[in-house]
Order: C-alpha cells, then sequence, then structure tokens
C-alpha cells in the first residue's frame, strides 16, 4: 500500500507537530501537492497533457485518492482555523434567524389540507393534513426519524394517493440523486412492502390507486431514461417498461394534468422538448405524443376540458401560447394564437383554470403575472409589486376550478411572502404568510437597487445590488460580494436570502451580475451566453466588476466573487482571465473541466448538454470550449485567494474535477494567497441536507472571506 501512495499518491503534503509535549502544540500543515502522472489525450490535432487524470475514481474508493481528498481537508482546516471563531459566530448567528417552528401555508387538495412543518432543532420536515384548514393534525411521515442514522437524506417527492389512502415518498441518503420510493399505509401507518430502487424523484399515481409509474435511472450516466408502470402488492421486477429514451441527450419527467385526466411524459433536451400523454383512467394504456418531437421546438402544455393550450418558442423566439382541440394537437396547422410572440416579452410560465388564464412574463428583467378572466386577452389585468427588483411566481395551485390565485413573492430586502389573490376581483389579495426573520431583522434599514452596466461589447447588463443604508456612503470604501452564474436559461432571481443579512449588517454590498446565458432579458439573453457565445458570460462578470468599482459601489482590493456549478464554471474562467480584480472567490462545485468532461459519455449528464455547450467532437466547439476551459486554461500568474467546495458524491459535477483544478493551480499559481479544497465526504451538489446543517457550508464561505477582510 506505501508503494502505491508513493507512485500515484501525494508528495510534500506534511504534518509537523511542534512542542509536542504541550497542550499548545502548534500544528502546521503543509499544502498537499499530487503527484504528477500524465494523461495524453489527443483530438483534431490537439494532444492535451492531464498529470492529474488519476484523481477520477468512480467507484470512490481508491486510497490513493481518498488519501488526497483528506490531506487537502486538513489542509483547509489547519489554514482556516484562525477564523474557526468566526464561523462558529457565523453558523450561530445564521441559525438564530430561522424559525424554529416553521410551517409552509396549507394548500387543499380532494379532502384535506397539506402542509411541511418544522420542530424547534430538527433537520427536516414533518408531512401533515387535516380535514379543516385549522382543524386536528394527522402525521403522515417524520423525515427526521427516517433520516436517523444517515449522514445525508433528502426527501424528494411525497405523492398522496387520489383516494388519500396511501403515500409514496423517495429518499436519497447517498447524495447522488439516486432515489427509493416507500409505500405507506395512512390509515394504518405501516410500510407496505413496495420499494422501488433507482429512481428519479418520485411516482404518479394511476386514478385507481392500483399503478404508480415512475422513471429509472442508469447508474452510471445517472440518465433517467425508462419509464415503469409498478402494481401495488408486486415486486419491482415485475414492472412493466411502458417507455424508453434511446436519445440520451434528453430528460424525462412525468407529472399529471390539473385536472388529473392525463398523466403527462415530458422529454426535453436544452433546445427541443416533446409531451406524451396517458389516461390517467386507463393506465395499461400507452403514452402517445401531442406533437411528435421537431428539433429546435419547445413545447409545453396544460388542458381543460379537451383543448389542450400550448406554450412554444414554434416561430417565436420569446414563446407564445397557442390553443387546439386535443385530437388535433398533433398538426401545428390547427393550432390557435392565444397570446402572440413579443421580442420584448418572455412567455415563462401559465396556468389554466376553468375561468381564468393566469400568465406569468418576463419583461426588463423582471417577471409580472397577468389575469385573463374567461381567457379573453383583451379585458385582463396585471398584479403590481413596488420593489425595483423582485421575484415572484405561482405558488400551489391544485384546483382547476380555483377562483384563487396563490403566487409567492420576495425582494433582496422583503421576506418571501404568500399571498392568495382573489381572481374575480382585481388587486384583492390575503397575505397568508411572510416568512419570518428572527434577530431584530428590520427590511427598512435595506435597499434594493436595479441598475445596467455596459460591457464592453456596449451591451447593458442588469445587475440587483442590496445594502444596508447606514453602512453604505458610496465612496468606494465598502466591500463588494458580486454572485453569478449564467447557463442553461436559468435566472438568479432577486430574491430574499436571509443569510446574506450577515454581509450586509458588517457593510458589504450584496449585488448579483445577471450576466448573458439566463432568461433574465429573454430567450435572446439566454442564446448570447452558451455554444459559441460563451465568453459574453465571462466578460460581463468581469464588466460588472469593474462598472460597480468605477460607480463606487465597493472598494478595489475588497471585492469578492463566488458562483457554484455553471457558476463556477464562470468564476475559473474569470479569474483565469482577470484575477486582478479579486480578493477572493469562492467556487462551489464548479463545472471547471469542460472538455475532458464533454467528451466522455459514461460522465452523468454529458450528453444532455451538448446543446448547452457544444459536442467538442465536433472542432470548432473543441477548439472554442479548450479557449475558455478553467482547467485547461490555468496560467503561471497570481490568483486571488479562492476557496473550492465539492462533494465526494456529487451527482452534477464529479468530485474530481475540482480536484483536479486545484492540484494543478497549486503547482502554476505564483502567489502567497490562500487555495483551499473543501472537500464535503458524506454529501453532493447540494451540500449538507439539513435546515440547520445546510448552514454549516454559508458560516465556512463567510468566515473565509470576512476573514480575509480583516472582520472577526
Amino acid at each position: 500500500m506505501n508503494r502505491l501512495l508513493t507512485s500515484i499518491g501525494l508528495v510534500g503534503a506534511a504534518i509537523v507537530l511542534c512542542g509536542c509535549g504541550s497542550m499548545n502544540a502548534k500544528v502546521e500543515v503543509t499544502a498537499p501537492v499530487a503527484t504528477k502522472i500524465p494523461h495524453e489525450m489527443t483530438l483534431h490535432g490537439v494532444t492535451r497533457v492531464d498529470n492529474y487524470y488519476w484523481l477520477r475514481d468512480d467507484s470512490r474508493t481508491a486510497p490513493q485518492v481518498l488519501d488526497y481528498l483528506h490531506q487537502e481537508n486538513a489542509y483547509t482546516q489547519a489554514q482556516l482555523a484562525p477564523y474557526k471563531p468566526l464561523e462558529n459566530q457565523l453558523f450561530k448567528e445564521l441559525t438564530s434567524r430561522v424559525e424554529p417552528n416553521e410551517s409552509t401555508v396549507p394548500y387543499h387538495w380532494h379532502n384535506h389540507w397539506y402542509s411541511r412543518r418544522y420542530s424547534e432543532g430538527k433537520e427536516y420536515p414533518i408531512i401533515v393534513r387535516s380535514q379543516t384548514q385549522s382543524g386536528a393534525v394527522q402525521s403522515l411521515l417524520d423525515a427526521n426519524e427516517r433520516a436517523a442514522g444517515h449522514d445525508f437524506y433528502r426527501l424528494a417527492a411525497v405523492n398522496v394517493s387520489p383516494d388519500e389512502k396511501l403515500l409514496a415518498f423517495a429518499e436519497d441518503t447517498l447524495s447522488r440523486r439516486i432515489y427509493t420510493v416507500y409505500f405507506k399505509d395512512l390509515s394504518g401507518g405501516q410500510l407496505l412492502s413496495d420499494k422501488l430502487t433507482d429512481v428519479d424523484g418520485g411516482v404518479v399515481w394511476s386514478n385507481d390507486n392500483r399503478y404508480v409509474f415512475y422513471i429509472a435511472k442508469d447508474p452510471q450516466t445517472l440518465l433517467g431514461d425508462r419509464v415503469f408502470r409498478h402494481k401495488l402488492g408486486t415486486q419491482q421486477s415485475a414492472d412493466v417498461l411502458v417507455y424508453h429514451e434511446k436519445d440520451d441527450s434528453y430528460f424525462l419527467d412525468l407529472g399529471k394534468s390539473l385536472d388529473e385526466t392525463e398523466i403527462v411524459l415530458t422529454h426535453e433536451n436544452t433546445i427541443t422538448s416533446e409531451v406524451s400523454l396517458l389516461d390517467a383512467n386507463a393506465p395499461l394504456g400507452e403514452f402517445l405524443p401531442v406533437l411528435p418531437r421537431e428539433e429546435g421546438i419547445e413545447y409545453s402544455v396544460a388542458k381543460r376540458g379537451n383543448e389542450l393550450y400550448i406554450l412554444t418558442n414554434w416561430q417565436a423566439q420569446n414563446f407564445q401560447l397557442m390553443k387546439v382541440n386535443i385530437n388535433k394537437a398533433a398538426n401545428k396547422d390547427n393550432w390557435q394564437p392565444v397570446i402572440p410572440h413579443d421580442p420584448d416579452v418572455l412567455l415563462e410560465d401559465f396556468l389554466l383554470l376553468d375561468d381564468f388564464l393566469v400568465l406569468q412574463t418576463r419583461e426588463q428583467g423582471l417577471s409580472h403575472i397577468r389575469i385573463y378572466p374567461d381567457a379573453d386577452t383583451t379585458r385582463g389585468y396585471e398584479l403590481q409589486f413596488d420593489d425595483p427588483a423582485y421575484v415572484v411566481g405561482l405558488d400551489v395551485n391544485p384546483n382547476q376550478h380555483s377562483r384563487e390565485l396563490r403566487v409567492y413573492y420576495s425582494s433582496p430586502s422583503t421576506p418571501e411572502s404568500i399571498y392568495d389573490y382573489q381572481l374575480d376581483f382585481p388587486g384583492r389579495r390575503t397575505l397568508l404568510k411572510q416568512e419570518k426573520v428572527l434577530g431584530g431583522f428590520n427590511a427598512a434599514n435595506y435597499r434594493t437597487e436595479r441598475l445596467r452596466i455596459t460591457a464592453r461589447d456596449g451591451t447593458p447588463v442588469p445587475v440587483t445590488l442590496v445594502y444596508r443604508k447606514d453602512k453604505f456612503q458610496r465612496d468606494g470604501t465598502n466591500p463588494l460580494y458580486i454572485y453569478g452564474y449564467g447557463a442553461y436559461g436559468i435566472v438568479m432571481e432577486p430574491a430574499f436570502q436571509d443569510d446574506i443579512i450577515s454581509l450586509l449588517d458588517r457593510g458589504i454590498v450584496y449585488a448579483i451580475a445577471h450576466v448573458r446565458g439566463s432568461d433574465m432579458l429573454g430567450r435572446r439573453w439566454y442564446e448570447e451566453g452558451k455554444m459559441l457565445h460563451k465568453q459574453n458570460s465571462f466578460n460581463d462578470f468581469v464588466d460588472v466588476t469593474k462598472g460597480l468599482l468605477n460607480e463606487k459601489y465597493g472598494a478595489p482590493g475588497k471585492v469578492l466573487a463566488a458562483g457554484g456549478s455553471a457558476g463556477g464554471l464562470l468564476m475559473g474562467g474569470v479569474i483565469n482571465q482577470a484575477p486582478e480584480l479579486y480578493l477572493a472567490v469562492a467556487a462551489h462545485v464548479p463545472f471547471v473541466d469542460i472538455v475532458t468532461t464533454m467528451l466522455d459519455e459514461s460522465i452523468p449528464l454529458t450528453t444532455n448538454e451538448y446543446d448547452e455547450w457544444g459536442n467538442p467532437q465536433q472542432k470548432k466547439y473543441f477548439d472554442y470550449m479548450l479557449s475558455y476551459s478553467p482547467y485547461d486554461n490555468v496560467q503561471h500568474q497570481a490568483y486571488p485567494n479562492l476557496l473550492v467546495t465539492s462533494g465526494l458524491y456529487d451527482s452534477q459535477v464529479q468530485y474530481f474535477e475540482p480536484a483536479k483544478w486545484v492540484a494543478k493551480l497549486r503547482d502554476y499559481k505564483t502567489d502567497n494567497h490562500l487555495l483551499l479544497l473543501h472537500m464535503d465526504m458524506t454529501a453532493g451538489h447540494g451540500g449538507k441536507s439539513g435546515r440547520y446543517s445546510s448552514y454549516e457550508d454559508t458560516a465556512l464561505e463567510y468566515a473565509f472571506f470576512l476573514g480575509l477582510l480583516g472582520y472577526k
């Protein structure tokens, strides 16, 4: 074993104990230096040498790999030891704002009111229901009991049968997002013998309560590629395969129409989608497509009576809303326009009730909700909100007959609020709940701003800012924290975050740079930050940083930046291209080895993302991706202080990407700044799972940043 560690383990890693007989012994940990074992990869006439390829171990059991990761964790722990009191203080501060006995707003489905409740000191929710909104509560599932004995626990979908007698719930205890589904008898409380393994999330019930449908995951690629029908009371081995997705660029998703008549199977990749329906009253039937997939056409559907409403990008970059008789939907010539395409307005979502059409749009970066009685688009009205930047969306609305609409709303300075709107009376609403933020929080102390910073190509980039008013003078002296993502069309919404209060109250200005790659300004904004335009995302972030400094929102030398997953790729590209702008950067579960990963179809999710990044088997995409790949472009230069976090069981970005990146950075960088890898040996892409323990990751990052700024 020692020989193996010498040959493919670590060199230069040591723990030195000084003054060993003293209670005050000082522990000095030198930075791990991973052994270089050249691994050549040649494509399109280009040979890349990856000296740290050996860090990939899909089994996650190789002693030399685990040893390296433990050495990195020990080094990080030692380097951050001076900040440990601050980290402990921050964790206490962050968790003290959490309402101990929190509960969600109950929603009514069939004959019960359902909600989730938390108890003081408990990490996980209890699923409850009652027959009246304020009546006696029945506990359906205590996730705390289910989590006992597990280092990691995630409760995914919880699905009650149509007759409300059975509960199906999905659990992940490894953090790979591969779930096991269990079934519970809600009258007697006992678990059934049925058990479904290797499942992607939850299940969908047939209306006779006898069958469930689920998506099975491939254990290697983690793709959900098969739909099975399970009959209650039988073994999983007897389940019937009802659909197999042969194109591994597609994701599958299962749901149910709002009127509960159809089981809905959605097939989608980055640029194409297809919807198939199965009669929920005839579960032995087959899924039939609404419109067979056509490359580049995306659509989703909602059903009311015999009509389908279709939200689609067909002949509409920002989407349009159509309707059609369900029996004629397969021919687009039969589709009739309801809401036409508008190049300045993105149609994001819609809800189809018996007597109302609810439409969610995004205009100039902000979401809007419009109500159309009887789906008459000539006499609609809009819900009004006041903050300069906010997030609003459709909350749980499980009844198609409803004359009320439930929405959620928040802004960087307004805690999440749940409203019920009376749809027959424009403007009439009831605040059902606003998130309680303990510890003396007062929203009046904070200000939110929305501004535009012009990028180098003349494009105005939206930025959301929030700061504490009495600690901000706009004189260029405040520390500045900038967050970014910019991929998959996902918008980093300007929502309330109770954790950043710990930054704002210390005088730090918090900013979200809405760089190209999201849907913030419509589909064009997304398309200008993907594929062969990805460099725009990096440019936007760098230019926003410079612009905010020029506008005196932050101090040079006190700029912090953070991003996770694809946002970690953003961080990696930014510090290669403009490292001098940042004091410190946190890159969480960073997707940094993009070329190697996208060339390997055995790595989870690779094939689904060719339309996001490009397929490097094609030379033009290979060359372009190689030009910005953070791992391939590490240089001999000074880098900011860097905290890299990951999870050994990450299902989205495999642990070895950030591990290799840190090893290479340590070899190349010319500075004495901190370079730290924190590898959670029990968690995955989302970090720790409990409502309290999840703040441990935040406290670590904030202590890293605040310690470097000199806070105690």
